[in-house]
């Protein structure tokens, strides 16, 4: 596995790793130093790194990196210096080693197929690569990057990447028409979505300590990645239109690199008592914040790239049995409306948005828990974890 993140990162190839293990795998993980988000290196990784070697029983190799930091600059030597690091360390510490495949991790950025690849020949492995961001099109979107021909010159970075792997697996059923424009066998593209973990399937666990109960209160919840694409000056936008609604409030759990403007947004804005802002917590323990909510939201800002996009925690949200508000387009909000788990509104509308909320703040607890309970469903057939680790055990390379 080559993946620039890792446990004790919050990331899906945590649990892939665990599961592969668990099915009787050998596996060893080439990653960096544990920095995502804040962009420092998590305090009980420096002071023991030792400690972090191996992860239910796969062992964990670390390359050298700079921590992301904050900046752009930073951000991007932080993506250089895993290539480098990666590509030095992998081939030395994993020398004499012979692996079966060598597997891909890539939610950004598209750079960690550069060690992957150097990998894969010197070990004579096939090369499997899984898409969960599409460069160089979600570097656009964000506005990271605009010049043509630096973006040019990453499409040709990812085509250099796609065209020497062996399957090339999109997490969205849209990706699939990207990933081609730049992968000259499409016979290699296949779909390969995420799944929820075990752990949010929990239904009775205690209500964490941090919120503060509240009888009457309709709480909106959004767990995850505080960053460009969620676009959280719609969600502000939303909870300022609903300011004179005192039953509802807003609980947003994680943290990113919008983490400190939004602090100041909530502050200026004068949103303090409708928006709590709690924080990033362990995977392990989201079910007791779950366990606040009424309503989970998901929201990706307004850009053809987003609308192809199923962001990970809709399959999360789906199976814990928790109605789900949307604001976005495209397939996210598609399979939202088909499994019948919530209410949407278009990417970016605040308003749509603060509607949404009223709207099912007002339907009837049963109501509530019926939606949630066809979202389960839904996600339990079309995102089975048990299936999809079935099917990608069978991937052929």
């Amino acid at each position: 596995m080559v993946s620039q993140y890792f446990w004790p990162e919050n990331f899906r190839v945590n649990d892939l790793v665990q599961e592969w293990t668990k099915r009787g795998h050998a596996v060893t993980v080439l990653t960096g130093k544990p920095n995502y988000p804040a962009g420092q290196v998590f305090p009980a990784f420096r002071d023991n790194p030792a400690q972090f070697g191996t992860y239910h029983g796969a062992r964990v190799v670390r390359a050298p990196m700079l921590a992301r930091a904050q900046g752009s600059l930073r951000l991007v030597l932080n993506y250089l210096s895993y290539v480098v690091g990666a590509g030095l360390a992998g081939p030395w510490r994993l020398r004499g080693e012979a692996f079966d495949t060598v597997f891909v991790f890539e939610p950004s950025p598209i750079t960690v197929g550069l060690p992957a690849i150097l990998m894969g020949r010197l070990k004579r492995a096939p090369v499997v690569f899984w898409v969960l961001d599409l460069w160089p099109e979600t570097l656009a979107a964000i506005g990271v990057v605009r010049s043509p021909r630096l973006l040019g010159a990453v499409g040709r970075l990812v085509s250099f990447i796609y065209n020497r792997c062996t399957l090339v697996l999109g997490q969205s059923r849209g990706f699939g028409a990207s990933i081609a424009k730049y992968c000259r066998d499409p016979g290699k593209i296949r779909y390969f979505p995420s799944w929820s973990e075990d752990v949010f399937t929990e239904a009775d666990a205690p209500p964490a300590a941090e919120v503060p109960s509240m009888s009457g209160t309709f709480s909106v919840l959004f767990a995850g990645n505080v960053g460009e694409a969620q676009d959280l000056p719609a969600v502000l936008d939303a909870a300022e239109r609903l300011r004179d609604q005192p039953h509802v409030r807003w609980l947003i759990v994680g943290d990113g690199r919008k983490s400190e403007w939004l602090q100041a947004e909530v502050k200026r804005r004068g949103l303090d008592r409708q928006v709590l802002l709690l924080g990033r917590h362990p995977v392990e323990r989201m079910p007791s914040f779950y366990a606040h909510a009424d309503a989970l939201l998901v929201s990706l800002k307004k850009d053809p790239v987003f609308s192809l996009t199923i962001p990970g925690k809709v399959q999360s949200y789906l199976v814990s049995g928790i109605p789900i508000l949307g604001m976005l387009d495209g397939e996210g909000a598609d399979i939202i409306r088909t499994a019948d788990a919530g209410l949407t509104c278009g990417a970016g509308d605040g308003a749509g948005l603060a509607d949404a909320v009223l709207l099912m703040a007002a339907m009837s607890p049963d109501e509530r828990a019926a939606m949630g309970a066809r979202g389960r469903a839904f996600a339990e057939n079309e995102f089975n974890r048990n299936a999809l680790m079935d099917q990608i055990g069978r991937a052929h390379v």
